[in-house]
Order: C-alpha cells, then sequence, then structure tokens
C-alpha cells in the first residue's frame, strides 16, 4: 500500500465539475492499493500517519501529529501510485494495482479505520476521474510504502 501524504491548509476533491469532499488543515492522502496489500498494511498506514510529527507547534517545529492538531483527512484512492516505471517504455504498468474490488474494499476499510480514530474524514469517489485542490503546507510531501517497511 502506497500513499502519498501533503500536510495542507485546505483541499478539496469535485467529481463532474461538484464538490464532493473538502477540508481545512490536515492531511491529503492518496492511496495506491497493491494487489499484494492486505488489512495489515491498512493498520500499519492509518498508525504511522496518525501519529507522525510534522505539524508545527507554537515554536514553529515540526512536532505535532494531525489528532493534536484537530486535523481533517482527505483520501483519495489513486491508483496510478502502484505504477511500474521500471522498463524502457514510455507508458506505466499498473499490473501491480489491486484488482478494482479488492481495491474498494481496502479503501474503505482504510478510511473507516481513520474515522473509528475520531479524524475528520472527506473523500473522493472511487474509481472516478476526480480534480483534486491543495494548499499545501510548507509544503510538507511525504510518501509511505508498506511493501518498504
Amino acid at each position: 500500500m502506497i500513499s502519498v501524504l501533503q500536510r495542507v491548509d485546505s483541499a478539496s476533491v469535485k467529481v463532474k465539475n461538484k464538490i464532493i469532499g473538502n477540508i481545512d488543515r490536515g492531511f491529503v492522502i492518496l492511496l495506491g492499493i497493491t494487489k499484494t496489500d492486505k488489512k495489515k498494511d491498512a493498520d500499519y498506514l492509518v498508525e504511522k500517519i496518525l501519529n507522525l510529527r510534522v505539524f508545527n507547534d507554537s515554536n514553529e517545529k515540526m512536532n505535532l501529529s494531525i489528532k493534536e492538531v484537530k486535523g481533517s483527512a482527505l483520501i483519495i484512492s489513486q491508483f496510478t501510485l502502484c505504477a511500474d516505471m521500471r522498463k524502457g517504455g514510455r507508458r506505466p504498468s499498473f499490473i501491480n494495482a489491486a484488482n478494482p474490488d479488492t481495491a474498494k474494499n481496502l479503501y474503505q476499510y482504510f478510511i473507516e479505520k481513520i474515522i473509528l480514530k475520531k479524524i475528520p474524514v472527506e473523500t473522493g469517489e472511487f474509481g472516478e476521474e476526480m480534480k483534486v485542490g491543495l494548499v499545501n503546507n510548507g509544503p510538507v510531501t511525504l510518501v509511505l510504502d508498506t511493501n518498504q517497511v
């Protein structure tokens, strides 16, 4: 499971020109699910993300978690994070991405786990083309990959 986290002051997601989710301070979480991912990968990512100390304290040091700043999460499914671009061609391969049914189930599981931790959550729409807008704070952007832990 691969996630790209962006610390934001605000963010929104549109489907068919309609805003379906928006947040203020928090994380945009782009989530890619590979065909080898399991619930334990989602569990690991949720704990890691919610406890990362990357929000500024009163001394402007990255020392606080999303929980401590009462932040929100905008979670977007993004199978393109699973792209394999190692071959010489110019078109990425998505052979490592989970099939849509598996991916959707793990995506929903991930969302539910974050909600259970009392973090306000907004989402995109699985399988739809989306437009994501954000104000990246810092900028702070982090990549977490459960296949590399």
